[in-house]
């Protein structure tokens, strides 16, 4: 299998609210692919599953409100016209637990996936991973970079 060689650009805001936070996953969704591979970085209560939030009603068409982490089902799927994957690994032992339940095929499958705690399978993820990191800046404010892996033409 040939490795794609890519660029990394990287886009930054500032949220300062949950709304805030959602409307910037909403904005973003709307930019993803098929078998785009979205990774989330950031402390408990960073705001991931907020971010999420939008991004899954932008993508699968469902209410925010409907999307919770599945912290100890590894995978919600929201099905949509295009079908989200969301992934909590916070609670996941390694790698080869998440080979071992099959999730690995969720990332060719047609749906968007979003990997919460992914650091726990930072090895398994293709070169193209686009990487969100979100981080406190006090009360509800929050910084979110979006680094996006493309391929060089």
């Amino acid at each position: 299998m040939a490795r794609l060689k890519v660029q990394a650009s990287l886009d930054r805001y500032v949220s300062e609210s949950d709304s805030d936070t959602r409307k910037i996953g909403e904005e973003f969704g709307k930019q993803l692919p098929p078998d785009a591979i979205v990774t989330f970085f950031g402390d408990l209560g960073a705001g991931k599953t907020t971010f999420i939030k939008g991004l899954a009603s932008a993508v699968a068409g469902c209410p925010p409100e409907d999307v919770c982490s599945p912290t100890f089902t590894y995978l919600n799927i929201y099905e949509g016209s295009t079908a989200v994957y969301h992934f909590d690994l916070y609670r996941l032992d390694n790698a080869e637990a998440f080979m071992r339940m099959g999730f690995d095929e969720f990332f060719s499958a047609g749906g968007v996936c979003c990997i919460e705690w992914s650091e726990r399978i930072i090895a398994l993820l293709p070169s193209n991973t686009i990487k969100v990191h979100l981080k406190h800046l006090g009360e509800d404010r929050r910084a979110i970079e979006i680094t996006w892996q493309e391929p060089l033409t």
